[in-house]
């Protein structure tokens, strides 16, 4: 029997309606016929993120660990398998992909160790500091052909700006959406063409297992990947464990680790960028307010 987790269930059913509730209803099957397809037997209790469900398995051939990850297939999962095959190919630090099934969306990976997140740091410079090396040598990679790209997100983006500022309830709100608007007005043109992983928090960064000859090595998992310009990775790292104090000095840190930091402004753009693209998500959802943070966040690299 497949478990599958409560908090999954009530994420598909609220985010995506009947068809997050046809994806789970479908999950026990299509992890059968995995589980079948690639010779795998089950070696855990289930994991999950917002959108997909992963079974620790061992391949019953060689006996390696693996993680079998299912996950509907929409916009921003698509490219997950194009992009870890490139980061691969460039030996860029990225989970290793061992197999891949177009029709459903599922996906073998290289089991790391789940226990050992880069969020567990107890110095987040540090953690920082890390995420920062993990970073440059993924936005080092050109992106594959066919990946949505940042030029496309950010057209639509500004397209909505002036629609979804006024669901904003807060005058100030209002004004910093407007103000981050204007700011990547500025870099529009010149989208960029690295190959972007666009959620790469602490979570997302976790330690390779010895067994699989990466001890020491921190790995980076669970990619969004899209085309575009190096400083439109930062946001995850200055939201995630987020210390108002502290957003000033991971920019900069993060701008040094991946060579941005004689064009900070362009990065301060493109970071501006993601607090407007969550701004105008949230408008659209109805909640009316940029979340606190997102808020400060804009408002410390702004200089207010």
């Amino acid at each position: 029997m497949i478990d599958i987790p409560d908090e999954l269930i009530a994420t598909q059913s609220q985010y995506n309606g009947a068809a997050g509730r046809a994806f789970v209803a479908a999950l026990p099957g299509l992890a059968e016929r995995c589980l079948e397809r690639w010779g795998l037997r089950p070696d855990g209790p289930s994991m999950y993120g917002m959108c997909a469900l992963v079974l620790p398995v061992v391949r019953e051939a060689d006996g390696r660990p693996a993680a079998l990850k299912l996950q509907s297939v929409d916009e921003e999962t698509a490219g997950e398998p194009v992009a870890l095959r490139a980061w691969a190919d460039a030996g860029a630090g990225a989970v290793e992909l061992l197999g891949h099934d177009p029709e459903s969306g599922a996906m073998l990976l290289e089991r790391l160790d789940e226990r050992r997140p880069l969020s567990g740091e107890a110095d987040v410079r540090k953690a920082v500091t890390v995420l920062g090396a993990v970073l440059a040598r993924l936005v080092a990679v050109p992106a594959p052909e066919g990946l949505r790209t940042l030029g496309g997100a950010v057209e639509r983006m500004l397209a909505a700006v002036p629609e979804r500022v006024g669901l904003l309830a807060d005058a100030e709100d209002r004004r910093l959406v407007e103000d981050c608007a204007a700011a990547v007005r500025e870099v529009a043109g010149e989208p960029g063409d690295r190959l972007l992983h666009w959620d790469l928090h602490y979570d997302n960064v976790l330690a390779g297992r010895a067994d699989a000859g990466r001890a020491g090595e921190w790995v980076a998992l669970d990619p969004k990947p899209l085309a575009g310009d190096p400083g439109f990775e930062l946001f995850p790292a200055l939201d995630n464990l987020f210390d108002a104090d502290e957003v000033v000095w991971r920019f900069d840190a993060l701008t040094e680790a991946l060579g941005l930091e004689r064009d900070r402004e362009r990065a301060r753009a493109w970071t501006l960028g993601r607090v407007l693209q969550n701004g105008l998500w949230a408008a659209e959802g109805g909640e009316g307010r940029i979340a606190p943070d997102h808020a400060e966040i804009a408002r410390r690299l702004l200089g207010r």
